[in-house]
């Protein structure tokens, strides 16, 4: 893997393990780092070929327990979010494999399935203060960022997908998570694993409550989005097409 600098504000969530283990599985796998900071109860991360060419990946991991888990990057995120949101990552798993269940393996996911992978590999969750909320789902990026920009020493952005983190490593202006609207009225999602795992809702899901937001448009988060002509890229910061 390549170094990963754990002094990103989007990765301060996972400093804790992620930068003890990160030696520790560059010296023996992947999936041995994992499981030595594993509580106990949690899933067994194991080497990758545990897993049977013939079965998907989410069953296998509601059957037997275990994460099956390469050398890489990738993998390592993924594995820091089993061991900081089990409960989450629990509740994902479990939709994932009832619905595998219910439809199998086809050629296409289906919404839910779509939507829990969406967030899976490139989710966010947001506790922000309802004028910021509102600014996003308008994706007016002048009052989320400029105008509003003091109200984001009250939100908490936590980056949940492990897909995200690893493109992070070498942060580009175009990243852009995919926020989780909780269902209900308010779509603040507060940073905590339980929290997380209850807005997991299989219906709220099927309609893909997610807004995009570029990650380093968050003030704090990228030193030149300080100039405020950061924001002024539509190829990024692109307006809203049609409602939510």
């Amino acid at each position: 893997m390549p170094p990963i600098d754990w002094s990103r504000e989007w990765l301060a969530p996972w400093r804790v393990p992620g930068e003890s283990l990160e030696p520790v599985a560059a010296r023996t796998s992947t999936a041995q780092a994992l499981q030595a900071a594993a509580p106990a109860g949690s899933p067994h991360f194991v080497p990758h070929d545990q897993l049977p060419a013939d079965e998907a990946y989410e069953a296998f991991i509601h059957r037997t327990g275990t994460v099956p888990t390469r050398d890489n990057m990738h993998d390592f995120f993924n594995g820091l979010v089993w061991l900081k949101c089990p409960q989450a990552k629990c509740r994902l798993n479990q939709l994932q494999a009832a619905e595998i269940a219910r439809a199998g393996i086809g050629a296409t996911r289906g919404p839910l399935r779509d939507a829990l992978t969406l967030f899976d590999e490139n989710g966010a969750v947001l506790d922000a203060p309802p004028a910021l909320w509102a600014a996003l789902v308008a994706r007016d990026w002048q009052r989320l960022f400029v105008s509003e920009r003091a109200l984001w020493q009250q939100a908490r952005l936590l980056i949940f997908g492990h897909a995200l983190m690893e493109k992070l490593v070498f942060p580009r202006k175009q990243h852009t998570a995919h926020i989780l609207r909780a269902p209900g009225p308010d779509p603040s999602i507060p940073n905590d694993d339980a929290a997380i795992a209850t807005a997991l809702d299989a219906a709220h899901l099927a309609t893909k409550p997610f807004v995009p937001l570029p990650v380093l448009g968050v003030p704090g988060w990228w030193a030149d989005n300080r100039n405020f002509c950061f924001y002024d890229d539509p190829d990024v910061f692109r307006p809203r097409r049609s409602p939510e």
